[in-house]
């Protein structure tokens, strides 16, 4: 598929582009670096409990799914992404704040479906960005998008020890500033028109390229990748919760949560050293066997006397079960989905993953307030059916990688 020709303002690179990139994502995630850990302490905090809470995470997840294609497909058309950026931040600095009215449950349940639907979309809209750089003017997106994996490190740690220090109370005005942080980054993103090709959550390719997907290895490996994460909803909803509820501190928390995002880090730069050769349908068995293995150890470092290492220890399969799903997806569209089609191939993954993380948190919620810790058990049958699932994949993969 031909692309149309840059205009000659077009080919001109912004100045520092690459450091200014660097900001918008080391400032984006600082926001999501404490949302993912803390959010659900805060909510424990107000006295909702594990139903509600799991509530409260899920309904936004749902609505993501629908919103952030439509909002990615504006940006693609509007005269420049990095306004819709602005606008998009701007709004979620504003709607943050409706965490410091009264945390009534329908109050907070609003803010966070609000939210969700300008909030969700400034990662893809600064990937979109990025990319364009990448394409014109030969930039290297790791070199930028390292920063976003740094600062969410950061607020992981800094998080744990703020609210060691303080309380829960901290959760949202942390949010609050980092969106701000965010804003006066995005005031200096680089202009750069319209994308000549859509972004990976683009409704609009979507509907266009996605009747060619539907063929029985897409879609049987997608599905097994989307179930395979969602058996990570209960951790990202209640693991926090269940650490505090044995004393560990704050900032305790906050390392475990930054060394699971360090094994990923890990897994992501030493991946193709191990396993270049090895086959996609044969990464994401061992990826998700990974899972399997990391829910049945859960429940049992504490009572068999393991301790905080034990948790460490099991943080680092984070590496298999989160980074080597991630890889193995991106290396199964690389191999046999053609360039013209990589984005909807992107955006119905993206479905699948958001709605089925969407229903298992959902189901924490009652999972957790039954079973405590023994509730990641009932994420062991949902990571086995993402392997049957990836196993009907391998039956029906293509004989080569495609071409072109």
């Amino acid at each position: 598929m031909s692309l149309p020709p840059l205009s000659p303002e077009r080919l001109v690179k912004p100045p520092h582009f690459e450091l200014r990139m660097s900001l918008i994502f080391g400032s984006l995630f600082l926001s999501l670096g404490t949302h993912l850990p803390y959010f659900p302490l805060w909510l424990q905090a107000k006295g909702f409990h594990a139903e509600q809470i799991a509530v409260i995470l899920a309904a936004p997840m749902f609505m993501r799914v629908v919103t952030t294609p439509l909002l990615t497909t504006l940006a693609d058309r509007a005269r420049d992404r990095a306004d819709v950026y602005v606008a998009l931040v701007a709004a979620a600095l504003l709607l943050s704040a409706g965490y410091f009215l009264t945390p009534t449950y329908s109050t907070v349940l609003a803010v966070s479906l609000a939210l969700t639907i300008v909030w969700t979309p400034h990662s893809p809209i600064a990937d979109s960005l990025a990319l364009s750089g990448v394409r014109r003017f030969g930039s290297n997106y790791a070199s930028m998008r390292k920063w976003g994996s740094i600062c969410y490190l950061c607020a992981n740690v800094a998080g744990g020890f703020i609210l060691a220090a303080s309380d829960p109370q901290a959760v949202p005005v942390i949010i609050f500033l980092a969106l701000g942080a965010a804003l006066a980054a995005g005031l200096l993103a680089p202009r750069m028109g319209r994308p000549r090709k859509a972004s990976p959550l683009s409704a609009v390719e979507i509907q266009h390229a996605a009747p060619s997907l539907f063929n029985a290895y897409f879609l049987y490996f997608t599905l097994g990748v989307g179930i395979i994460t969602a058996s990570h909803a209960f951790l990202y909803g209640f693991v926090s919760i269940y650490w505090k509820s044995i004393g560990l501190s704050d900032s305790v928390v906050g390392l475990l949560w930054a060394w699971g995002v360090v094994s990923e880090v890990c897994m992501f730069l030493f991946f193709n050293r191990i396993f270049a050769s090895v086959p996609v349908v044969r990464v994401m068995v061992i990826a998700g066997i990974g899972s399997i293995v990391r829910w049945i150890i859960f429940p049992l470092v504490w009572p068999l006397g393991l301790g905080i290492a034990g948790f460490f220890a099991v943080q680092s399969l984070h590496s298999v079960s989160v980074a080597m799903v991630l890889i193995g997806l991106q290396k199964m569209i690389g191999e046999t989905v053609s360039e013209e089609r990589t984005g909807a191939a992107q955006g119905i993954a993206y479905f699948f993953n958001g709605f089925f993380m969407a229903a298992v948190t959902l189901a924490s919620g009652p999972l957790y307030d039954r079973l405590g810790v023994d509730g990641f058990l009932a994420m062991i049958p949902i990571a086995i059916i993402g392997l049957v699932l990836i196993g009907l994949a391998a039956r029906s993969a293509p004989q080569r990688p495609v071409r072109g």
